[in-house]
């Protein structure tokens, strides 16, 4: 979709509709004025040789609205979008486009906040899903999450990289109860069932997540406190292990949502879309649990060539 359809249909005006307003001495539409345009639109603001230009009000006869700053009849400068669906965007304008800094906020109640260029995100800024208070802070990429970021949950977060909207690559899960998992995002191909054509092109899936190790936090004083050693790090980690089994069970293969963003901008009728939320499966490993399992299958076979 696009918002042109709302934003980009504001009339260039000249001598068209009725006027009620300043004027130069050459008879061009100069000063302040208000205008009512033939397909029904109304402008109240200010005017320059013929053009909006300055400040001023455009409302569209579909319930959009725009206040701000005009330069030659085209959005520019700081101004407030109301988009029909109750969504707005407030922010810089550049040649009719969000370009610069600005904050959207959509229909549902989340929220962006960051940078924006050629109308779409671009740059470093803060996406706030409202339902979940999660929230993802980092890079973006003409409308996509793309780069470093992290994705805050209420208990837990995921630091990382992201790319075209998915989780990639090496990153951990830092938990509240003061341990992290370390790991990484592979993507995997759908298996092909028996039978089918080797040409026939593969289904790719979401990235999984695939855990490495645990560890405690490594926290930093003023005081300049060195690391843990890896020593430490393993004692800590077989110590949380079973704790961060339970709440790593809850917390990431429930299945994480992570944004996936495939963004479109907004139509007069809706507004920009929402990032719509997909599932990423994850599976938790525990070290320390493996070996508890193995070291209890060992003795049961010890026993068992014993009764034998």
């Amino acid at each position: 979709m696009s918002d042109l359809s709302s934003e980009g249909t504001e009339e260039a005006e000249a001598e068209l509709g009725e006027y009620d307003g300043e004027r130069n001495p050459e008879g061009e539409r100069h000063g302040r004025g208000k205008a009512r345009l033939p397909n029904g639109d109304t402008y109240d603001g200010e005017y320059e040789r013929g053009f909006r230009s300055g400040r001023g009000t455009y409302r569209f006869r579909n319930g959009a609205c725009y206040i701000g700053e005009y330069l030659q009849n085209k959005k520019h400068g700081q101004g407030i979008f109301f988009y029909p669906d109750g969504s707005k965007y407030k922010g810089d304008w550049v040649n009719d486009q969000r370009h610069g800094y600005g904050e959207y906020t959509y229909a549902n109640g989340d929220t962006y906040t960051g940078e924006w260029f050629n109308h779409n995100r671009h740059g470093q800024g803060t996406y706030v899903y409202k339902d979940t208070g999660s929230k993802y802070v980092g890079g973006w990429v003409n409308g996509n999450q793309e780069g470093e970021a992290e994705l805050i949950h209420l208990n837990h977060r995921f630091k990382g990289k992201f790319w075209n909207g998915n989780p990639v690559g090496h990153g951990k899960y830092v938990f509240d109860i003061g341990c992290e998992q370390h790991g990484e995002y592979v993507q995997s191909e759908q298996d092909k069932g028996d039978g089918e054509e080797e040409e026939e092109p593969s289904f790719v899936v979401a990235p999984k997540w695939k855990a490495s190790q645990i560890t405690k936090l490594t926290l930093w004083t003023p005081h300049g406190e060195n690391p843990p050693s890896p020593s430490e790090a393993s004692l800590a980690a077989a110590a949380a292990a079973e704790a961060v089994e339970e709440r790593a069970a809850g917390a990431v293969t429930e299945e994480m949502k992570m944004p996936s963003i495939a963004v479109t901008d907004e139509s007069a009728e809706g507004g920009d879309d929402e990032p719509s939320l997909h599932e990423v499966s994850s599976e938790v490993f525990s070290p320390a649990k493996d070996e508890e399992d193995e070291d209890e299958g060992s003795r049961e076979e010890e026993e068992k060539d014993q009764e034998d």
